[in-house]
């Protein structure tokens, strides 16, 4: 909610939601952002929560540059008909995971995990059994 409340004070439009849901737990309707600029603490930040920012741009350059100039990359998305595209957007972005086309799937076998200051490591897949071992070296001479 502190986000939320960040995101109206700093003249971002909320479109939609931006309020708790229900009267147990710590749920919030989802919440869609107009009129964000890049220098707002919802463009820039990490929101674990349903929170969505819309900002425009004029081409991939403009986006890849935006994605990366944030201190955190846990995962990111890229929706576009072009698959091309979509592997370029997907090979230049600084972040652990990138969907093309779904956002939020898993596959057990598949690393998880971020760049930057979004973690350390990565959980599932094979790669996650680095978190659970120590590698030790002993070099023998022959006679």
């Amino acid at each position: 909610m502190g986000y939320i409340a960040r995101g109206k004070q700093e003249g971002a439009k909320c479109v939609t939601g931006g309020e708790r849901f229900g009267s147990k737990g710590y749920f919030i309707k989802p919440t869609l952002f107009a009129d964000v600029q890049d220098d707002m603490a919802i463009a820039r930040e990490e929101i674990f929560g349903p929170v969505m920012q819309v900002l425009r741009f004029k081409d991939i350059d403009e986006v890849v540059t935006r994605a990366n100039a944030t201190d955190y990359g846990l995962a990111a998305a890229v929706w576009t008909r072009d698959i091309g595209k979509a592997h370029a957007v997907a090979n230049r972005v600084r972040a652990g995971t990138v969907w093309v086309n779904c956002y939020d799937v898993f596959d057990a076998g598949a690393p998880f995990g971020g760049f930057k200051a979004s973690g350390i490591g990565r959980e599932l897949g094979e790669k996650a059994l680095d978190n659970y071992t120590e590698l030790k070296t002993v070099t023998v001479a022959l006679d």
